[in-house]
């Protein structure tokens, strides 16, 4: 087992061979960029769907599916990743999944009818996911240990910058030109990206011979596994969970496949996956943390939106106005994160921006359907604050001390559970949406009877406001209705940022737990 406190020969580089070479820097630059489209896509096309849905005349379970077949391809390249990466070098793995990317872009703004969409939408996440790892990977075994700091904050600003601003880049090209732009604008900086790479990157050396070995069985299982699962959680939340057939069909494939796909990595002489990178405590403790800020980064980006939507009645356009506070907010804080680093113990980092998130969260708790973009900015701003510093650190314990024969590999699990902890994420909050709806509902609707004077009063109001455009006693009931529906909404969001608060803050002291890692600015030791 690698000692998660022991620094590799690689990573214990003198001085004169610590300088960052320009041509390197400027390659992994453009590589980053590559990983910023990617992850970008997943979002871009959130706070657009409704346009999408009248441009290919497309029912709204069918243009879910636009951001769903994303994921699930992209869930399954993920881990896929690591074992190309090996086969094929970083340097055409990435090119092969830059034109890839750009050319099924191009197909998705040219798509007439949903079914082509959801296909090359679905080749667009597969074939654009190998960028994602292959810079977490690059980052941790082509610069020397002394330059974490400078590009640890780098992929973590991405990783977290890429999702919460999606919904406002894709509200603004949405409004300014088109949907087919979302895609379009993809086509050029992917050309350049491909060029940039083929011509730059000369970070490691192809070994095709490992794909002479290719575990074919391992992919199967690894797709419907993953493939199967990210579905039930998309789905699920809407459809009663096991109660729709296509999901309990779907969950039976996940337990079937998951059970072959174990035993499959464990038994097989170069499995698709290494799962026994998770011995090593620094990369199965940060992967857990990953996991967990996932969820946050993803669930939040999903929870603000949908309140925006649902209950203020803003637009694409107002809602990305709004959600860029958090994205200023990361943009402004990863250089002083990446200076921190390099002084304080990581894992204190960690627990401060868990608590700070947390903090962020429980002032939503105070919600009411008056919160507007005033009330969310605080919160939004400790949003920001608190993802930096979970984010960035945790890259570094989880990645920044494995040997470099292993980061390939890892990089590809360690981003898969981030993506998961965003699946799980937006389950649990669409199902304790949904639930506590309901039950607020109930329990509202036993309150207002006719012994209620508030009640009365607002219903004699109403009536006298509907005076003579027709049934007022009816039309005044169906605005109660309305109010008191609207109410319980507001209340779910309430609890549902409760429960983040409780999580996070429960994460927090669990972080205080774990022994120091190692710093990744020197040959080991301590970070002071």
């Amino acid at each position: 087992m690698a000692n998660a406190t022991t620094a590799s020969p690689a990573m214990m580089a003198d001085p004169a061979s610590e300088r960052i070479a320009p041509k390197r820097l400027f390659a992994f630059i453009i590589m980053v960029f590559g990983m910023f489209m990617s992850i970008l896509d997943i979002q871009i096309v959130s706070a657009s769907l409704s346009e999408i849905q009248a441009g290919l005349s497309a029912s709204s379970s069918e243009v879910s599916w636009v951001q769903t077949a994303y994921l699930i391809a992209e869930v399954i390249a993920i881990p896929l990743s690591g074992f190309l990466s090996r086969a094929f070098g970083t340097r055409l793995l990435f090119a092969i999944s830059a034109a890839g990317f750009t050319i099924s872009s191009l197909l998705c703004g040219f798509a007439t009818t949903i079914e082509e969409m959801i296909l090359w939408r679905a080749l667009q996440g597969f074939l654009g996911a190998g960028m994602i790892p292959t810079v977490f990977a690059s980052a941790y075994t082509v610069f020397p240990r002394s330059k974490f700091h400078i590009v640890g904050p780098i992929i973590g600003l991405v990783a977290t910058l890429a999702p919460t601003i999606g919904p406002t880049v894709g509200g603004y090209i949405t409004d300014l030109m088109s949907w087919n732009w979302l895609f379009f604008i993809n086509v050029v900086p992917g050309i350049g990206i491909t060029l940039g790479v083929w011509a730059l990157v000369d970070f490691d050396e192809p070994h095709f011979e490992l794909l002479d070995r290719f575990d074919w069985w391992g992919l199967l299982f690894m797709a419907g596994f993953l493939g199967t699962l990210e579905y039930v959680l998309e789905e699920g939340p809407q459809y009663e969970w096991l109660q729709d057939t296509s999901v309990a069909i779907c969950a039976a494939i996940c337990a079937v496949s998951a059970v072959a796909f174990f035993v499959r990595v464990f038994t097989a002489a170069e499995p698709i996956v290494n799962l026994r990178t998770f011995t090593n405590r620094n990369f199965a403790v940060g992967s857990t943390l990953q996991f967990c800020i996932g969820i946050g980064l993803y669930g939040l980006t999903y929870i603000y939106p949908r309140y925006l939507a649902e209950v203020r009645g803003y637009s694409a356009l107002m809602i990305g106005e709004t959600m860029f506070v958090s994205g200023i907010t990361m943009f402004l804080v990863a250089p002083l994160v990446g200076r921190l680093m390099a002084s304080l113990d990581m894992r204190y980092m960690v627990a401060f921006g868990l608590i700070v998130f947390a903090l962020g969260s429980y002032q939503m708790t105070w919600i009411t359907r008056d919160y507007d973009f005033y009330e969310l900015l605080i919160p939004q701003i400790l949003r920001g604050v608190g993802m930096m510093f979970a984010m960035v650190p945790t890259n570094n314990i989880a990645l920044g001390t494995l040997p470099p024969d292993r980061v390939k590999n890892a990089s590809g699990l360690f981003n898969l559970m981030r993506n998961l902890g965003g699946a799980v994420g937006l389950a649990v909050i669409n199902t304790v949406l949904n639930d506590r709806t309901d039950l607020h509902i109930t329990r509202l609707q036993e309150r207002i009877t006719w012994g209620n004077a508030t009640a009365t009063e607002t219903l004699t109001m109403l009536q006298q406001k509907f005076q003579g455009l027709g049934d007022s006693a009816l039309m005044a009931m169906k605005q109660l209705t309305q109010i008191v529906h609207r109410q319980a909404v507001v209340m779910s969001f309430a609890d549902a940022f409760f429960i983040l608060t409780l999580f996070y803050l429960s994460l927090s002291v669990l972080v205080t737990l774990l022994k120091r890692p190692a710093s990744p600015f020197g040959s080991g030791g301590d970070a002071h």
